[in-house]
Parts: C-alpha cells; structure tokens; sequence
C-alpha cells in the first residue's frame, strides 16, 4: 500500500533515493543522530542511501507491513524528517511509532503536525487501537512532544539502547496511546497547533 498524506504545512510520503541529500544534513547533526540508536556519525550521504535503501526494500515484502514517510516542507519541498510505523500488528491492532527530524526545524511544531496525520492514519485507516513509541530517558525534546500529543507513560527499559554516534548507553521511557485516548486529545491538539502556526507567521 503507497500512502501519502497532506497538512497545513507538510506532506508525509514513500522516502527516494534522491532524497539522500536532505535525510543526511538532518541526521548529520549530532543533535539527532546521538538520540537515534542506529545512526553513526558523522553520518554520510552514503549512510542515508543505504537507509533509504533498506526501508525500500522491507517496505516491499509482502509478508512484512511497515510505513515509512519523509516529511516535506512544502514551502522548500524539503525533506525535513521521517515517521516509521513498523511491528504493525493486525491481529492484535497495534503498532509501533518512530521519528526524527532536522534540528534546524524544531520548536516549530511540525512534528506535532506530522504526527497528527500519521496517528489519524493508524487509529482511522488502518484501523488500529494502540501505538507504542519510546525515548531516550534524556531526551527531553521527545519525551515532552510523546505526552504532548496523548501518549502515556508505562515504564522505563533500563539500559536498553546504545547510541551508535556516541557508543552511549542508554535507558528508554515507553510511552502508549490509546485510539480512544488520540480522540480526546485531538482537538485540542489541533487548535494548539493553529495556534502555533498563527504566531509563528507573525515572527
């Protein structure tokens, strides 16, 4: 299934090859790449290919469903981050969330925005009742956007990631959302978010 799903402000679609360039100055920052467990640095325009390249791939088996979106500016056309989707259980109607994006877009509240469409996605779409997402214990940025878009906190893995950038180990907080909970939670997310987007075009 190709998704692609359109904001105010971001379109969230199936990552290219070509857009190696742009995924690699956003991980290229230490700042990302020491919270994300798998990505090196320095981090290469070859190492963002080969990731790009290996989404592609898993996204392509038919007995393995997973989603992985690049998040687009619109007003640059530039890629400015991905949303995973992966451990998508039917059965079950669970999944898991994971997401990164450039520093040089934070504290502008697209992450929220892309979140809002992804979770819609899942919980409307797909037809799922709960999503799992975790964070760094000291990954303060994180932590705080997961409780802000209506995860709960369950509990902390201890020592259960080490930092590929930085060889550090780390303990995650584990985070759930509930579809019933997302329901409560989205409109007044959405007019945070309007909010947001209002005084941010006024700067």
């Amino acid at each position: 299934m190709v998704v692609k799903l359109e904001t105010e402000r971001l379109i969230l679609r199936k990552p290219k090859l070509s857009d190696a360039e742009d995924w690699a100055e956003g991980m290229g920052d230490i700042d990302v790449s020491r919270r994300v467990s798998g990505a090196p640095h320095p981090y290469t325009l070859t190492d963002a290919k080969k990731q790009i390249d290996k989404k592609l791939i898993k996204m392509k088996k038919k007995d393995f469903e997973k989603f992985s979106f690049v998040i687009v500016l619109k007003n640059e056309n530039k890629v400015i981050g991905s949303i995973t989707l992966g451990n998508i259980d039917r059965k079950n109607g669970i999944c898991s969330s994971g997401s990164w994006i450039n520093k040089r877009y934070w504290k502008k509240g697209y992450m929220t925005e892309a979140k809002i469409a992804t979770n819609n996605f899942v919980f409307n779409e797909l037809g799922l009742r709960r999503m799992e997402t975790g964070a760094f214990t000291d990954n303060k940025a994180s932590n705080a956007t997961q409780l802000a878009v209506g995860y709960k906190y369950e509990g902390c893995r201890r020592k259960r990631h080490m930092s590929k950038a930085t060889g550090k180990i780390h303990d995650e907080n584990m985070y759930g959302l509930l579809k019933e909970d997302w329901k409560k939670k989205l409109p007044k997310l959405k007019k945070h978010l309007k909010t947001k987007i209002k005084k941010l075009g006024k700067k």
